[in-house]
């Protein structure tokens, strides 16, 4: 088989390919009709399914939205000191200093806490 013989198969060859493609291609268009699309009725997303998709989208926004809140709180809480409890820290000066009795600060640091 010469060279130029062996163009003319490889083009009748693909040729052919083509043809039987060409010729299952209505049958392919037709598998993949969508009648919904071609009527007044509804939509197959207004359902069941476009419900579910509805509130998966609203949680979806509500876990970006939470997390950008909680995100910002932690950023501002970074640059002050962690707070502490102001009325025991206050009762421990006045134990120190000798205003108040050992008893009497147990039964105040109970009564705080």
């Amino acid at each position: 088989m010469s060279r130029r013989e062996g163009r003319r198969a490889s083009r009748f060859g693909w040729a052919a390919v083509g043809g039987g493609m060409g010729a299952a291609m209505p049958v392919a268009v037709a598998a993949q009709e969508r009648v919904h699309e071609w009527g007044w009725g509804m939509h197959p997303m207004w359902g069941v399914g476009g419900v579910g998709m509805m509130l998966m989208m609203l949680v979806f926004w509500g876990v970006v939205i939470v997390g950008i809140v909680l995100g910002i709180r932690w950023l501002v809480s970074q640059g002050r000191p962690p707070s502490s409890d102001t009325a025991l820290e206050i009762l421990r000066q006045r134990y120190a200093r000798g205003e108040i009795d050992k008893q009497e600060f147990e039964a105040k640091k109970r009564d705080l806490g």
